[in-house]
C-alpha cells in the first residue's frame, strides 16, 4: 500500500476490477453497461474462479424468472425468512440492500447481455422458517454453446474432471439417470445419442465438450458478454499493491507478463479475488483446527484482495458463525498422480439407507441437511473426518460418491481404496478404525427408527429440503430406510472442505470496503468471497454465494457510475 501523491501512471480507467469469477465479471460487465471505462485483471490464464466448478445456482429472492414457472415470491417473505435464519447476528442493512436490488440486477443482465437464467420451480431453501420458499429463488444459468467463444473457449476454466463424463463431457443432474440406462426407453436412447454425439464432434476440434452447463455456463455467458462489449481482460495480471492519495484508493500496481504497471482508477478499484481460500496465514488465524489448509477453490486464490485491502486499513470480519461455507468431500487418486475431489452435495447423503458416523462409531448430524450444515455438525463435534456408511442395496439404488447408481465403477473404486467394503459391520468398523460396539449400536438404533419413520435423534426427514432430496418411494419417511442385516457394507471417508468464504472484508450497502472505524474507504469496493457473507456464517439456500456476489457487483458498478 502506497500513498501516491502526484506520481505518474501507465494507464487510466474508470473502474479497475480484480478477479474474473462471477462477481468480478459482473462488476466489469455492469460497469461497461453503465458507461464506465473498465479494465478487468485476472491473476490466472482463465476466467471462472470458484464459479466455474460450481453448480452455478444463483439465489435471488423476488426475481422475475420465478413467476414464469409459477413460483411466486415476495421480498417480504424473503426478508422474514432471513430474519428467522440470521436472527440478531447483524448485517440487516446489507441484506436489505441485496433483496432490494436482486430483481433489477438479474433483469438488467438478462435484457442487455447474454447472461440468462431459468428459475427452478422446485428447489427448496435449505432451512425451514417463516417465508421460506419451495422454489423460484434458485436460478440456474441456461446452457451455453462454448463454440461461440471461438479461441477464447480455452480461457474458460473447466469443471473438475470427476464432474465430466468420457474425459470432458458435461452432464446435467436430470440427464444422469437416462445416460446410465440408455436402452431403458426410446427417450433415454435419443437423449444419450444427442449428448454423446455432440461431444464426439466437439472432440475433433476442442479439448473438451462445448456444451456448457451449470457454473461453467454462467462463467462462459459472462465472459462472452464482456467480449461482445469489448471490455479488456488482462490475464496473468495479479494485484500487487493498492495506491492511495490522502486515504483514497486511486489505483493499483499490477504484475503483467511485460512487467509491473501502475493503473489509475478514477471511479474505484473492485476486489473479487476469491477470498481467503488458500491463504495459509488467514486460515490458521480464523479457520477451525479440524479443517486442513486446503480449499476447493483454485489454488491461485491466495487472499490477494483481502491482504492488500487490510494493508490499506480495511476491516476484516470473521464471518460470525463460521469463517467458511463447507462441503463434505471424498478423495480419489487420479491416474496422473494428482488427487481428485468429490463434494457430497445431495446425490447420496440425502437418500434413505445411509448414515454418517465419526470415529467413535456414532451419528452426529442429520445426514440429509445441506452440505454446510452437515459439516457444521462435524465441527461442533470436533470431527476432522467422518464416514458415510451404507449397504449394497443403497449403492445399487443411489450410488455413493464416485460410484454411480447400479454399482458402476464399484470394483475399480475399491481397488483404488476410494471406499472400504466388508462382509459384516464388525469387520467394516475394524477396517476403517471405528469403535465397533458403538457402531453396532448406532446401526441398530438407526434401523429401529427407520422402521417407524421417525429420527428422534436428529430429525432426519422433517424439513422440506430433506424430503425433497430423499426418495419419495420410501415411506413413511423418504430419508430413512433400514440398513439391511446382511453384508456387504461400505464406508467412505469424508472431510469438511470450504467451497466459499464467509469471513472477508467488511462492506456497506454498496460494496464499499469499510475501515476499522466502520467508515467507507473511498475508491475501494469488494464483492464475492472477498466480501464477508451477508448471511453471517449461515447458509439459507442453494446459490447463496453466487447470488449476493452478482447482486453486490451490480450495486458496486452502479455506485461507481453514480447511478445509485
Amino acid at each position: 500500500m502506497t500513498d501516491q501523491g502526484k506520481a505518474g501512471f501507465d494507464q487510466e480507467v474508470d473502474l479497475l476490477v480484480f478477479g474474473a469469477g462471477a462477481g468480478g465479471m459482473t462488476a466489469a460487465l455492469v460497469g461497461a453497461l453503465s458507461g464506465l471505462d473498465v479494465l478487468l485483471c485476472e491473476k490466472t490464464t482463465q476466467v471462472g474462479g470458484n464459479t466455474s466448478t460450481s453448480g452455478g445456482t444463483t439465489w435471488v429472492p423476488g426475481n422475475s424468472q420465478g413467476g414464469r414457472v409459477g413460483a411466486q415470491d415476495s421480498l417480504e417473505d424473503a426478508a422474514a425468512f432471513l430474519r428467522a435464519i440470521v436472527g440478531d447476528r447483524g448485517g440487516d442493512d446489507v441484506r436489505a440492500a441485496f433483496l432490494e436490488a436482486g430483481r433489477q440486477a438479474i433483469d438488467e443482465l438478462e435484457q442487455k447481455t447474454e447472461v440468462k437464467f431459468a428459475a427452478a420451480a422446485a428447489h427448496p431453501d435449505y432451512l425451514d422458517g417463516p417465508g421460506s420458499a419451495f422454489g423460484g429463488r434458485a436460478l440456474g444459468p441456461l446452457p451455453f454453446d462454448g463454440r461461440l467463444l471461438g479461441a477464447d473457449f480455452d480461457r474458460v476454466r473447466p469443471p473438475r474432471p470427476e464432474f465430466m463424463g468420457l474425459g470432458g463431457m458435461m452432464v446435467g443432474r436430470a440427464e444422469l439417470a437416462p445416460l446410465l440406462q440408455p436402452f431403458a426407453s426410446l427417450g433415454n436412447l435419443k437423449l444419450t445419442l444427442g449428448i454423446v454425439g455432440r461431444y464426439a464432434l466437439d472432440r475433433l476440434r476442442y479439448r473438451r465438450g462445448t456444451r456448457l452447463l451449470m457454473g461453467n455456463a454462467l462463467v462462459a455467458r459472462l465472459f462472452y458478454s464482456l467480449r461482445q462489449r469489448k471490455v479488456p481482460v488482462l490475464f496473468e495480471t495479479p494485484l500487487r499493491e493498492l495506491l492511495l492519495e490522502q486515504g483514497k484508493v486511486v489505483g493499483a500496481v499490477v504484475d503483467t507478463p511485460q512487467g509491473q504497471k501502475r493503473i489509475r482508477a478514477r471511479r474505484g478499484v473492485v476486489l473479487a479475488t476469491g477470498g481467503v481460500a488458500w491463504n495459509e496465514a488467514l486460515r490458521k488465524q480464523y479457520f477451525p483446527p479440524e479443517v486442513s489448509l486446503e480449499s476447493q477453490a483454485p489454488e491461485t486464490n491466495t487472499g490477494d484482495g483481502i491482504v492488500r485491502a487490510m494493508q490499506a486499513g480495511a476491516a476484516f470480519d470473521d464471518g460470525h458463525d463460521s469463517p467458511a461455507l463447507w462441503m463434505p468431500c471424498s478423495f480419489i487418486q487420479r491416474a496422473d498422480g494428482t488427487r481428485g475431489i468429490w463434494p457430497h452435495i445431495l446425490l447420496d447423503r440425502a437418500k434413505p439407507g445411509l448414515i454418517a458416523v465419526g470415529r467413535d462409531g456414532r451419528r452426529f448430524v442429520n445426514e440429509s441437511d445441506s452440505y454446510h450444515d452437515f459439516c457444521m455438525g462435524m465441527l461442533r463435534h470436533g470431527l476432522s473426518e467422518a464416514w458415510l456408511v451404507c449397504d449394497a442395496d443403497f449403492i445399487k439404488s443411489y450410488g455413493l460418491g464416485l460410484v454411480m447408481p447400479g454399482g458402476r465403477g464399484l470394483a475399480e473404486k475399491l481397488r483404488k481404496g476410494y471406499l472400504t467394503e466388508a462382509p459384516t459391520l464388525e469387520a467394516l468398523a475394524a477396517k476403517v478404525g471405528l469403535d465397533a460396539d458403538a457402531f453396532r449400536q448406532t446401526v441398530k438404533r438407526y434401523n429401529e427408527q427407520a422402521q417407524t419413520g421417525v429420527d428422534a435423534d436428529f430429525g432426519r426427514g422433517t424439513s422440506v429440503m430433506n424430503r425433497f432430496n430423499g426418495d419419495e418411494t420410501q415411506q413413511p419417511n423418504p430419508c430413512l430406510r433400514p440398513i439391511r442385516e446382511q453384508g456387504p457394507y461400505y464406508a467412505l471417508r469424508v472431510v469438511p472442505m470450504d467451497l466459499a468464504c464467509s469471513a472477508g472484508l467488511r462492506g456497506d450497502v454498496n460494496g464499499q470496503v469499510l475501515d476499522q472505524q466502520g467508515r467507507p474507504i473511498e475508491g475501494l469496493y469488494a464483492c464475492g468471497n472477498d466480501l464477508t457473507s451477508l448471511f453471517r456464517g449461515t447458509y439459507p439456500g442453494p446459490g447463496t454465494t453466487i447470488g449476493p456476489a452478482m447482486v453486490f457487483a451490480w450495486r458496486i458498478a452502479k455506485h461507481a457510475a453514480r447511478k445509485t
